[in-house]
């Protein structure tokens, strides 16, 4: 509420939380519910037509833009990844979870956002190697939504200090 006072630093709190569930979710059953990420673009949605920068029309269509061009292309590395390997490497919770971030966020920002967290998880899988003496494997599972929900987050609280 502080970074954001009013309509929009309570959907932000909202967001807050919705992303601090998914995180706890991934990181102990490997899913992102779909109702949670759903919950997450609906008030990405409403902030669009109703608080945020550029409410309206404007605003939604450009929600809804950004979402897509975020979405697909995620899709499209899930699609050839799975072709490549013959396994999954993206969820599509992960995909639906970047929709989340292209409609909360400005373009500038999901790109940082999906940077931020895409170094924080690889940090993160070699830091706990190291210290529990594992070999890397290129077929380890990794919860990326443990990392992505909360630079979501993130990045939503720096455009509302920044703003």
């Amino acid at each position: 509420m502080i970074a954001a006072p009013g309509p929009d630093g309570v959907l932000g709190a909202l967001l807050g939380a919705l992303m601090l569930a998914i995180a706890a979710t991934d990181a102990e059953r490997y899913i992102i519910p779909n109702e949670l990420s759903g919950a997450a673009a609906m008030l990405a949605l409403l902030r669009a037509a109703l608080v945020g920068p550029d409410a309206g029309w404007y605003g939604l269509v450009w929600a809804v833009g950004r979402a897509l061009a975020i979405a697909l292309p995620f899709l499209a590395l899930m699609a050839g990844y799975r072709a490549w390997r013959g396994r999954d490497g993206l969820g599509l919770g992960d995909i639906k979870l970047a929709a989340v971030a292209g409609a909360w966020l400005g373009l500038v920002t999901v790109f940082a956002v999906i940077e931020v967290a895409t170094l924080t998880a690889l940090v993160a899988y070699v830091v706990s190697g190291a210290l529990k003496r594992r070999r890397l494997r290129s077929t380890a599972f990794l919860p990326f939504g443990l990392f992505l929900a909360p630079a979501i987050w993130l990045g939503w609280l720096a455009e509302a200090l920044l703003g």
